[in-house]
């Protein structure tokens, strides 16, 4: 991440960004930036989907973080996250993980309550990178 500069965007106007994220953010000194598909609870050595939230959670997060170390980025390169949940329900735990996952980071963030392609996933995230 050298000479990377994430600085977050809150304008006075708007009320206080709640959780971790920020309401836009300014990038400087990024050399690269990485595009993460649509990432959904699926991987290789499981074979099949998890049935709760919270597992497919975790491995939607970790699908995210493959891609992004296979570029040498991690968390902290983060610069836009947008979660797509299949119901209100979920929006609490998913922003539990989202905190435990991002720890103090706080990119430009948005949550969409919507169909998901698959019945069987319950979440998909979508992210940029920069570094």
């Amino acid at each position: 991440m050298s000479g990377l500069a994430i600085e977050p965007l809150n304008p006075g106007i708007l009320p206080p960004a709640t959780g971790n994220y920020t309401h836009g953010v300014v990038v400087g000194g990024a050399e690269r930036t990485v595009f993460v598909s649509g990432q959904v609870p699926w991987g290789n050595e499981h074979g099949r989907v998890p049935e709760s939230f919270e597992a497919q959670c975790r491995m939607v997060w970790r699908n995210v973080l493959a891609v992004l170390a296979e570029a040498g980025m991690g968390v902290l390169n983060l610069v836009k996250v947008t979660t797509y949940l299949s119901d209100r329900q979920f929006r609490a735990l998913n922003s539990k993980i989202r905190e435990e996952v991002l720890g103090q980071h706080a990119p430009a963030l948005t949550v969409i309550i919507c169909d998901i392609y698959s019945e069987n996933w319950l979440l998909e995230i979508d992210a940029v990178a920069m570094g």
